[in-house]
């Protein structure tokens, strides 16, 4: 019975969740990423998102992930949905498949997803046969589909693409360009 319940809690917790959010949860000031965990571009962004705009603006800003795989890429809806359930169990855990794929994508291929999901889940404690019984679960990749399909409706159509308080930056942005957005939107809502 406890198993049960602790299965059920799982689920619950895998498909009630909203957007995957860094930084200050409640800040007026939102930094909406559309991003491709298989894109190159997007790979970049995490990195300057993690050693530059995090550590500056991470008190101040919320930076909201949201899923955008683009047909181009063979891995990048799987690893949306693997991401969406590992978001479920933790959002810690959630930021570092995100960071940890991305950092990755030059050695990942489509036949070889899965065994990076397995590696993955065993070195940060999570149940590998879960993770991969969770990419066909409709649930969860209906969550990646409701994205792109906000992201489409946005007139999102490459990645990354962040959106600052609705001011788009698209695909290769340096960080004075975005930080100079983040700023504006600082000081439009007087936050200093």
């Amino acid at each position: 019975m406890k198993l049960a319940v602790a299965l059920t809690m799982t689920a619950i917790t895998a498909f009630a969740q909203g957007p995957l959010i860094e930084g200050k949860k409640d800040s007026p000031v939102r930094v909406v990423i559309w991003e491709d965990l298989q894109c190159p571009d997007c790979a970049d962004f995490r990195k300057m998102l993690d050693e530059k705009l995090l550590p500056k603006y991470g008190a101040k800003v919320a930076f909201e992930h949201r899923d955008f795989p683009l047909a181009k890429h063979s891995w990048a809806r799987r690893a949306a949905v693997a991401a969406r359930y590992i978001q479920g169990i933790s959002e810690e855990a959630g930021i570092t498949f995100r960071r940890e794929t991305m950092a990755a994508i030059r050695e990942i291929k489509a036949g070889t997803f899965e065994g990076w999901l397995k590696k993955f889940c065993e070195s940060h404690g999570l149940d590998p046969g879960k993770a991969a019984a969770a990419l066909s679960d409709e649930r969860l990749n209906a969550l990646v589909q409701k994205d792109f399909e906000e992201g489409t409706a946005r007139g999102i159509a490459r990645t990354p693409t962040a959106l600052v308080n609705g001011e788009p930056f698209i695909e290769t942005f340096t960080l004075e360009e975005i930080s100079k957005g983040i700023e504006s939107a600082l000081k439009e809502n007087g936050i200093e």
